[in-house]
């Protein structure tokens, strides 16, 4: 039977499996019970994950991976990125039926070909990653209506695969399997390197006698990103693009007195503006050059 007609044949309301019910999976599977669908059985080891089991799914009893593929009709894979693989390879070679199930994970890095032993056994593979952080608290599945899902699938399989995601209340992007690391890459380099960035600023405004860097930066950094995401690289502001190599020569004085391990990171990002400005036209190829002059620190 093919993709398709499993699809056409298939119940509206799902039977659910949850594998490695943590701070995702566990908010995941609510979603999807919250959409209509039951989430029936959960693979937990850690007393942690047991505890969310009770907590946001009820409804499903605890057992083996093994059982939980056997019982569901979908089954949530949502364990680390480098368990995935082996995890599902090592189902499928013990023989347990895969055959026309849903199968899900919310890897940000991977597509549909991490899961290609199960898809060989006739799995329905699907990627769907919520562009979000989870806490663990309550707001996580609030917060799920707020966010988009980075959707990778089989052609025939995208419109389940963004119905799932409707259904959750959360908006699917498609992406290509062969751009699946790049996005992955856009987003941990988003999100990651702004909460590095954001620590060292706290950092310096610290050691400069500012009580409570925070307020200080809250809505500076609220504007900034505001405006990077509305006007793009035409949101910058600061001496880079004013040209002004004199005051970022200070900084890199003053950081390496007090900071010399930020140096690296503070000039590799100036440099990296400059040359986004002057491809913009934002920067006079003068300027550019004094700057350039003083970057090669």
């Amino acid at each position: 039977m093919n993709p398709t007609e499993v699809i056409r044949q298939r119940p509206a309301r799902l039977a659910i499996g949850v594998i490695g019910p943590g701070r995702v999976g566990s908010v995941l599977g609510a979603a999807l019970e919250r959409a209509g669908h039951s989430v029936i059985a959960a693979s937990a080891v850690s007393e942690a994950s047991r505890g969310r089991v009770e907590r946001r799914l009820p409804g499903a009893r605890v057992c083996e991976p093994a059982e939980v593929v056997e019982a569901a009709d979908l089954v949530l894979v949502t364990v680390p990125d480098s368990a995935l693989g082996p995890l599902v390879g090592g189902l499928v070679d013990t023989g347990v039926r895969v055959e026309g199930k849903l199968l899900v994970h919310t890897s940000g890095s991977h597509g549909y070909g991490v899961l290609s032993s199960a898809t060989s056994a006739g799995a329905l593979p699907l990627a769907l990653h919520p562009v979000m952080t989870f806490t663990g608290r309550e707001e996580d599945l609030h917060r799920l209506t707020n966010c988009t899902f980075g959707v990778t699938a089989p052609e025939t399989l995208r419109p389940i695969a963004e119905a799932l995601v409707v259904e959750m209340g959360a908006e699917p992007v498609w992406i290509a399997e062969e751009y699946r690391t790049l996005y992955h890459t856009a987003l941990a380099g988003g999100a990651n390197h702004l909460v590095t960035l954001v620590a060292e600023s706290a950092g310096l405004l610290g050691r400069a006698g500012v009580e409570h860097p925070g307020r200080m930066l809250g809505p500076l950094l609220g504007a900034a990103l505001d405006n990077a995401l509305r006007l793009g690289i035409d949101g910058l502001s600061g001496p880079v693009l004013r040209g002004d190599a004199e005051t970022v020569a200070g900084h890199i004085a003053e950081l390496r007195t007090h900071f010399p391990e930020s140096v690296p990171s503070y000039v590799a990002l100036a440099r990296l503006t400059a040359d986004r400005a002057l491809d913009a036209g934002l920067l006079k190829p003068y300027d550019a050059e004094r700057l350039l002059d003083v970057l090669q620190a």
